[in-house]
């Protein structure tokens, strides 16, 4: 067989399923531990990999929320948010949204508008250095409740406090004991100021959290949506409503959501004609990169260059680029490939 590392490497890709804090490598992570050592967080690398070993997806909420609190002042912020994109950069992703949890750091006391300045700074630094487009999703951490939703929607839609890249809202964190039609007011609110809604569904609950997300929360992507599979009928409606989902596969094998990759349900996804992008969610956690999942994604689904240039270009459709970024983005991945096998 191929080996596809190389060609997966060099193809420019987007990425739309990446969370802001769950995004910073050992590096950095270790780098803002020592910043603030009352953390029980490892400052050594090699620790951490040790630490991101989790037994289920209640673990892995509470570890996130002890790497989040390391994120304690604007200049932590900015740090780790240039950072992120320099790791991008490195693996030719060319356009991510980044879904960012401002809640989470304006209730540890940053500054709002502090905020916004420093992941604004980052952005256009990294657009200018590294030439990756960085945009953000604003998501409610579902386990914070009603309170972090009304900030969330407050920050995001509030002239003057809204930052210039943020494209989509949308809700993360834990599903069991979280429903999703509460959400609904802050979700038409978003919508209202012109933000798209791109929940969190079905990643630990069954299909009826996705019909919730589609029918509540107005989704237009599923952040995961694993659970879609069971329902043969919520499979047609995402294909036909060009409905994408976030997959994630080595995420759903570290939270513990599927047993093992041979069980992930990605192949029956495509074979129903859903719409389907691959991403890579908290990469370091989880031990991966965006490269590193599209070769996952190449074993599962048997593809081969061409295969994976259309995988790409799923992402390219599924994003909230401009007409004329998608037809920029998705030319050069064309280009890349016809040049890669003309060689």
């Amino acid at each position: 067989m191929t080996d596809l590392h190389p060609f997966i490497a060099g193809l420019p890709k987007a990425e739309l399923h990446v969370h802001h804090v769950g995004s910073a490598s050992p590096r950095i992570v270790s780098e803002l531990a020592a910043r603030h050592p009352d953390s029980k967080v490892p400052t050594d690398p090699e620790a951490l990999a040790d630490y991101f070993t989790f037994t289920d997806f209640a673990h892995f909420i509470d570890v996130y929320l002890s790497v989040v609190d390391l994120v304690r002042t604007p200049e932590d912020v900015r740090l780790l948010t240039f950072e992120v994109a320099r790791d991008m950069a490195r693996q030719n992703i060319r356009y991510a949204e980044l879904t960012i949890t401002p809640y989470s750091s304006t209730r540890r006391g940053i500054d709002e508008r502090a905020f916004m300045a420093a992941i604004e700074d980052a952005r256009k630094a990294a657009e200018a250095e590294f030439g990756t487009v960085l945009r953000w999703c604003f998501d409610i951490p579902g386990e914070a409740g009603l309170e972090s939703a009304e900030e969330t929607a407050r920050l995001a839609v509030t002239d003057g406090i809204r930052p210039e890249g943020l494209v989509s809202f949308g809700l993360g964190g834990p599903e069991i004991g979280v429903p999703r039609p509460q959400f609904k007011p802050y979700f038409d609110r978003a919508r209202a100021a012109g933000l798209h809604s791109v929940p969190h569904a079905g990643e630990t609950t069954g299909p009826e959290t996705v019909w919730d997300a589609i029918r509540d929360l107005g989704a237009e992507r599923i952040g995961h949506g694993t659970s879609s599979v069971r329902d043969p009928e919520l499979l047609a409606y995402l294909a036909e409503r060009r409905i994408a989902l976030e997959v994630c596969p080595t995420s759903n094998i570290a939270t513990r959501a599927v047993a093992t990759l041979d069980e992930h349900p990605i192949r029956a996804m495509v074979d129903a004609g859903v719409l389907v992008t691959v991403n890579s969610d908290d990469p370091p956690m989880f031990g991966t990169d965006l490269n590193t999942e599209y070769a996952v994604a190449a074993r599962l689904l048997e593809l081969d260059e061409r295969g994976l240039a259309a995988l790409a270009k799923n992402a390219v459709e599924a994003s909230f680029l401009d007409p004329a970024g998608k037809d920029r983005l998705a030319a050069e991945i064309d280009t890349y490939t016809e040049n890669w096998l003309a060689r």
